[in-house]
């Protein structure tokens, strides 16, 4: 018996990418010797014909969902040191340049990356297409921005103060347009049907509050402006806030919990250690040209299912 494999073959439907396995042996013949078919080769000095089976299987790509993706294709993408705690359990993290896990695995079914995959994921892959990014398209969607100025906060020794106050309880906001820096002074809910928050050209500092959505309802929280000296990402200098929201799920924003203009390239990179503040959240994080160090846990919303995406 013969058996030949190929990855090179011919598909039907045309190419030469398709895998291919035939066998091949021969059977003697004995009663269609007395009709006179002698088939078409001798072992032995006894007839025999040769028989022969083929397969052709062409490769097809399996969609994994993904829980993180890194968009840079420049470097390494996704690092993770550490992070024993860290359950991407059900879905797959990717990196659309080199992918590095140092200490835990993540718990990712599939890590993988454009280029190397080291590390990350129970199954670890390497050399896969660069994703698109997903999200970049919803940027069109973002309300127009009606601001004149944009105050910013300033820090006298370790307080800070300026910008725009909020507290207390936010009813049904639509689409709210806040210019510069939002400074908690209070904790704040938001209730109602969905909404959008945008803040342009500003920081949402949480200045130890918590910032949650009651039972219900949902925001997306959205970044956007202009490039240049202003901060455009979640910040916490009261040491001890807690950003606790979930992702609309309807509408135009649907899924989504926090969206940084992906025309912003400055002032968006985040960074935080010892959950300060503390982010639980529901729905997708999009955070296309940030730095993103987390140096603590991420948990889920009170409200809402038990998931996050996070994109960046």
């Amino acid at each position: 018996v013969t058996v030949t494999a190929s990855n090179t073959a011919a598909c039907p439907s045309g190419g030469n990418t398709c895998y291919s396995v035939t066998i091949t042996g021969m059977v003697p013949l004995f009663l269609s010797q007395v009709v006179g078919y002698a088939g078409d080769t001798t072992v032995n000095g006894v007839k025999e014909k040769t028989l022969g089976s083929a397969a052709i299987a062409k490769q097809t790509t399996i969609k994994q969902p993904l829980c993180l993706l890194a968009l840079s294709q420049i470097g390494t993408a996704l690092r993770s040191n550490g992070g024993p705690n860290t359950n991407f359990t059900g879905c797959s993290v990717m990196s659309n340049s080199n992918g590095t896990c140092n200490g835990s695995n993540l718990h990712a079914n599939y890590g993988l990356a454009h280029n190397t995959s080291n590390g990350c994921g129970n199954t670890q892959v390497s050399s896969v297409p660069v994703v698109p990014d997903p999200y970049a398209s919803l940027a069109s969607n973002i309300p127009p921005n009606t601001c004149s100025s944009y105050p910013q906060e300033t820090k006298h020794g370790s307080h800070y103060s300026g910008g725009t106050s909020l507290s207390g309880t936010l009813a049904s906001i639509g689409n709210k347009i806040m210019c510069g820096d939002v400074q908690l002074t209070g904790n704040v809910t938001i209730t109602g049907t969905a909404g959008v928050l945008v803040i342009e050209n500003g920081q949402l500092d949480l200045n130890g509050y918590t910032l949650s959505t009651a039972s219900g309802s949902a925001v997306t929280i959205i970044f956007s402006g202009t490039s240049g000296s202003y901060t455009h990402a979640v910040t916490d200098n009261g040491g001890s806030g807690v950003l606790n929201i979930q992702a609309p799920t309807s509408g135009t924003w649907s899924g989504v919990a926090m969206y940084q203009n992906p025309n912003l390239t400055t002032g968006v990179d985040i960074s935080y250690a010892g959950n300060s503040p503390t982010w639980d959240i529901n729905g997708l994080v999009y955070m296309p040209n940030s730095n993103v160090t987390i140096s603590g846990a991420v948990g889920k919303s009170s409200n809402g299912a038990a998931c996050m995406v996070m994109g960046a």
